[in-house]
């Protein structure tokens, strides 16, 4: 097995590559079977990062998929599970919009308490190593939130707590909050996604680790291919996917920097695993922007 690249989230030391388990639980995911066989060849490859969600199910079935199938992974996986940080996140659901699959929010602290309870029954852990905020709800007042994440850390349902989909005056806010429990943003970026530049930017300041979601663009929702070309150029040159250049150019953006590559197939999370070991030049740095 390859060594990895490590970083640091808070207190845990974890691959800066980690798996993002969407794609094996929403609509389109592959068979428990397949699934379950992706997150062990990811683990069987050195990757140390599981990433997950209570609200990553299909629309009308049976809730917190995800977190159900990676507990029954790890469970079934013959290597040393304390060496895998498993995340989470609270504050999603899913459901229908005009006949059509869609996200909900709720930020309620009451709820926000009950969905960390939940995550650590579904996961089959006394406290989450690292649990989210997943998406402010407009509905209720940021801090609010934030104040029940506090609560479900001082419980002790949560070892640490991040923030998702944030901007830099919400992650002043919950600092000012949490103190020392957060130790995580994620939020989107990618080559089509870079307006959270200055969300990496200020996390970097603040010691503060950066999870890109969605690192690869996404698979839900169509965006301009082009945008990829100069990545494809610079894998070219090198002889590799052009998936590993997007991952590898965004890990170079700082040390606190983590990305998480969803898949359906085992054979393109290694490729992406891959790219902890793709150096690239400060003059491809700058070329990609």
């Amino acid at each position: 097995m390859m060594d990895r690249l490590f970083r640091k989230i808070g207190p845990f030391d974890t691959t800066a590559v980690g798996l993002g388990t969407m794609g094996l639980a929403i609509e389109g995911h592959p068979s428990q079977a397949a699934s379950i066989e992706i997150i062990h060849a990811a683990l069987d490859a050195g990757c140390r990062h599981i990433d997950t969600a209570w609200a990553y199910y299909e629309s009308g079935g049976e809730e917190q998929a995800a977190e159900k199938l990676t507990r029954q992974a790890l469970e079934t996986w013959k290597g040393p599970r304390e060496e895998v940080l498993v995340a989470t996140k609270a504050g999603h659901f899913r459901n229908f919009t005009d006949g059509k699959p869609t996200w909900g929010k709720d930020g309620k602290p009451e709820h926000l308490i009950r969905y960390a309870k939940q995550s650590c029954q579904a996961l089959g852990v006394e406290a989450v190593d690292l649990l989210y905020f997943h998406r402010p709800d407009p509905e209720v007042p940021y801090g609010e939130s934030i104040e029940a994440m506090k609560e479900i850390h001082r419980m002790g349902l949560a070892k640490t707590i991040g923030i998702s989909n944030a901007s830099v005056e919400q992650i002043d806010m919950a600092r000012g909050i949490l103190g020392d429990a957060l130790v995580a943003v994620q939020n989107q970026f990618s080559p089509i996604h870079r307006e959270t530049q200055d969300t990496i930017d200020y996390t970097a300041r603040l010691g503060l680790a950066f999870v890109c979601w969605s690192p690869l663009g996404g698979f839900r929702h169509p965006y301009d291919e082009s945008l990829f070309d100069p990545f494809r150029q610079v894998a070219a040159a090198h002889g590799v996917s052009y998936q590993q250049v997007v991952l590898a150019w965004e890990l170079a953006r700082g040390d606190h920097m983590f990305v998480l590559p969803g898949t359906h197939r085992k054979e393109t999370f290694l490729d992406s695993l891959a790219s902890d070991q793709l150096v690239l030049t400060q003059e491809e740095l700058d070329y990609l922007g």
